[in-house]
Order: C-alpha cells, then sequence, then structure tokens
C-alpha cells in the first residue's frame, strides 16, 4: 500500500499538471521565516509594553506587519504546541498533550486524577507542514529545539530518539533539533547531539541565527521554509555578561532577574541577524515572517502581570503569547501595516496561513485545526467562533489543575477535570480573570461547556480517569 507521503506527492504533482494544462498561473511562492521562541511570555518584549526589556529589532518587525494581541499557543507547555505548528492539528487530535514522556515526577501525591498516556513523539506517518511544502519545491530548513523525538537516548524501536528528528520529518538540514526541551548549557560546547562543537563559549542562539543565514544563503534560489525555533528563553538560565550587565540593577515590575532579560535581548538579536540577512539577499518582498512562542512565560523566571499565572496553567499567563506576523502583501501602511490587531488566534492558525500563502492545496479528506489568517493580514474579519485547549495533566510544577478550556468573544471557560466545576471569565473587562462569572451568567457557561465538550468528543480527547481511594 503506498505511503501517506507517497500519495500527497502524487496529488500535488497532479494538481500543478491540471493547473498547467489549464493556463492558470501563480506568483512565485513566498519564503517563509516561522521563529518560534520557547517560554517567550505575553509580556516579554518591550513592543508589548514591558518597557524594561530590550527588544528593538523585533519591535521594529511589529512595525512592519501586524503584532496579534489575542494571540495563544495550542496549550500551556511546550511538545504540543510544537506539534500542532508542525502539523496544524490540534494537541487533542496528537494525542500530544504534556511536555514529554509523563510520569510520576509530574504527580503530586494526593492527586484525584490519573493523566492519559500522553504520545511524546510525532509519529512519522503523520504529515507535516515541512513536507508538504518540501513536495511543494521548497527548501526546509529547521533551527533549534524539537523536542519531539521521544526520549533522547531510545534505541531503534524503542520509544523515539534520532529515527523522529526533524530530518526525518521533511526538513532537509537539521542543526539542534532532538529530544531535549532544554539544552544543557546555552554556551559552546552544548553537549546537544544534533549541533556540533564550533567555537568554545559560543551563544547558541547566536550560532542558531548563524546556522539560518548559511541556509538562507545556498537556499535562497528557491523557496526556503526555515523553522528558527529557538532554545532561548527556557532554563536553564544563562547569557552573554555584556547583556546581563545591561539589567543588573534594573529588576522590578516586568523583570525578575537580568540573565531573563538578557536572554530575551539575546533572542532579539538573534532574529534582527536573520532579518538583516533576509534585507541583504533582497527577498524581503517576497518572505512571510512569523514570531511566537510555543506558551506562556514561566512565572520562575517571568512577570506575566496583568495575565493570572503562567506556563503549565489554562489561566491566560499560560496560554496567551505574542504574535507579529510580516507578509510583503499587507495593504499600505496606514491601514493594517504597523497595526496590532484583537482577533483570537492560535498556534493551528499558522500553517493554515503558511500553506495558504504558499498555494499548496490539502488533500481533499485533510482537515487543519487551524483557520488561514489571510483575511486579517488583508485588513478583513475573520470568520470563525471559539478556540479550543485541552491538557488534561499536571504540569512539572504540580500546581495546576488538569482541564479544558474555550475562548468564545470576550469570554473564556475552563473546565476542570479533577471536580467538572467550571470558571467563567469577561477577558474584555478582567483580562486577569479575577472574578469567576459562572454562577451569575449560567446560561453563558453552559452554552461555552456544551460546546467544548463536544469539541473534546470531536478529537477524541484522551480525558484523565479518577483514581479510586481505598479504604
Amino acid at each position: 500500500m503506498p505511503s501517506r507521503v507517497l500519495i500527497l506527492r502524487i496529488l500535488v504533482v497532479a494538481t500543478l499538471i491540471a493547473l498547467a494544462h489549464c493556463g492558470v498561473t501563480y506568483a512565485a511562492p513566498p519564503n517563509v521565516v516561522l521563529i518560534m521562541v520557547d517560554d517567550l511570555g505575553w509580556m516579554d518584549l518591550h513592543c508589548q509594553g514591558n518597557e524594561r526589556l530590550n527588544t528593538p529589532r523585533i519591535d521594529a518587525l511589529a512595525k512592519q506587519g501586524i503584532r496579534f494581541t489575542n494571540a495563544y499557543a495550542a496549550s500551556p507547555v511546550c511538545s504540543p504546541t510544537r506539534g500542532a505548528m508542525i502539523t496544524g492539528l490540534a494537541p487533542a487530535r496528537l494525542r500530544i498533550t504534556q511536555h514529554g514522556q509523563d510520569g510520576p515526577a509530574f504527580w503530586p501525591k494526593d492527586r484525584p486524577l490519573q493523566p492519559p498516556v500522553a504520545e511524546h513523539r510525532l509519529p512519522l506517518a503523520t504529515i507535516t507542514l515541512a513536507e508538504r511544502l518540501k513536495l511543494a519545491g521548497y527548501a526546509t530548513g529547521f533551527f533549534g529545539k524539537w523536542h519531539l523525538s521521544g526520549e533522547q537516548d531510545a534505541k531503534e524501536g524503542q520509544a523515539g530518539g534520532p529515527a523522529f528528528w526533524p530530518e526525518h520529518q521533511g526538513f532537509d538540514i537539521n542543526i539542534g533539533g532532538c529530544g531535549f526541551g532544554g539544552p544543557p548549557t546555552y554556551f559552546d560546547p552544548y553537549r546537544i547531539p544534533a549541533i556540533k562543537s564550533r567555537k568554545k563559549g559560543e551563544y547558541l542562539t547566536d550560532r542558531l541565527a548563524d546556522e539560518t543565514v548559511t541556509f538562507m544563503r545556498a537556499g535562497h534560489h528557491k523557496p526556503m521554509f526555515i523553522c528558527l525555533w529557538t532554545y532561548n528563553v527556557h532554563y536553564p538560565f544563562e547569557a552573554p555578561q555584556e547583556l546581563v550587565a545591561k539589567y543588573q540593577g534594573n529588576e522590578g515590575a516586568g523583570l525578575k532577574n537580568a540573565v531573563y532579560g538578557a536572554q530575551v535581548e539575546a533572542t532579539d538579536r538573534a532574529v534582527g541577524k536573520v532579518l538583516d540577512e533576509i534585507d541583504r539577499l533582497g527577498i524581503a518582498d517576497k518572505t512571510l515572517v512569523i514570531l511566537t512562542s510555543d506558551n506562556g512565560g514561566w512565572e520562575g523566571a517571568t512577570d506575566n502581570r496583568p495575565l493570572r499565572s503562567g506556563k503549565g496553567d489554562l489561566y491566560e499567563g499560560g496560554l496567551r503569547v505574542p504574535l507579529v506576523v510580516r507578509w510583503p502583501k499587507l495593504p499600505d501602511k496606514g491601514s493594517v501595516a504597523g497595526t496590532s490587531n484583537d482577533t483570537p488566534v492560535i498556534s493551528m492558525d499558522l500553517p493554515a496561513t503558511i500553506l495558504d500563502v504558499a498555494q499548496v492545496t490539502l488533500e481533499r479528506e485533510t482537515k487543519l485545526d487551524g483557520t488561514s489568517l489571510r483575511p486579517l493580514l488583508q485588513g478583513k474579519k475573520l470568520e470563525r467562533d471559539d478556540l479550543y485547549f485541552h491538557y488534561p495533566h499536571y504540569a512539572w510544577h504540580r500546581s495546576n489543575r488538569p482541564g479544558g478550556a474555550i475562548r468564545s468573544g470576550q469570554y473564556k471557560l475552563i473546565r476542570r477535570y479533577d471536580d467538572n466545576s467550571v470558571e467563567l471569565f469577561d477577558l474584555q473587562s478582567d483580562i486577569g480573570e479575577t472574578q469567576n462569572l459562572a454562577q451569575q451568567l449560567p446560561e453563558v457557561a453552559a452554552k461555552l461547556r456544551e460546546r467544548l465538550d463536544r469539541w473534546l468528543q470531536d478529537t477524541a480527547a484522551q480525558m484523565p480517569t479518577r483514581i479510586k481511594k481505598t479504604e
């Protein structure tokens, strides 16, 4: 029986032949640079309102594109969002719902629920965004954190390992992508198996930017799909000393520690290096640039206020993330470019958008869980009602409660799986989620609860089970 990738290849070729016979022609597909910063919180950019942080290059990118103020990660932890970003499918549907392999290390001593068994590697049978674009003629490069390949030291036929790295998921080149959730160190030698030592003491984020630039110089003769998924600003907290010194003594509201501020700026510097190369190559007018994060900021490192809580939780601090999109097809400045947009959007919308602008048609039976943001990029409205979330696990910090959530218009409902209670918030007037309106607005709560339950069924979401207490 032919593989799914082979069938996809046949469909792509057949579509191109049919279009050629019909005399249909399109402009050359754009380059795509998808930058995902690890653990970057909603308030971790100067352009988001944090005056203690220095992010001039990302701020400039926002002025050239659109900054989305109601952007959400697919999950409050990293691996599920990464799976969603590279496939366009919801974590619940992928069954990648936890940050790596779940186990007792994450479980509170007296937990009432047993979390479901989560997939912690991306199956090779799953067609990725990189595979779709590669078949459409793109050069594909991955640089940074993958964390979708299961256990790093797994042997062949076991739970994961190098056979599930990016080069086996549609990427021509992989620098840094493996099973690690964080680097042993940010300074060379990194001890990351997918990246070779180059210069002792070199900073990892700078190295990944250099590798991205090298790839662009070699591959810009054809459309390029580039994932620069930085390990920064994830633990361990390490940064170049000259940047750390800039933030020492400036800690306070918006900045908990100087090293974290330096990591954010180091990331901004690396982004600037990539943007400069896009300009130098003269391809800015045909390059879609997207910058976002895989989950909300970790409260142990950053200040998410005015949002509640942080990474590993279904409150806004764990889900809401920065999102900046620069597309050369934006209308003239003064209409859309350089503006902010408050439409709720989610991680799965980004692969849907990329495939849309790259003119890649999906096979008939395939449906993504995201919606193309093209209308918003063209100054129009997006026709969609709700966003959904499913996190049936305990995070590593053990302070969250497993649950699901729905964002619908101004309202957000969280359903807790341990006792089936719900929380309803009006995010328009209460972004900090301080007032539970479930008792005051029972009809709204019931309606959103019903929609969430229906979505959980539609995605075949794995649910936790109740632990029977022994006498």
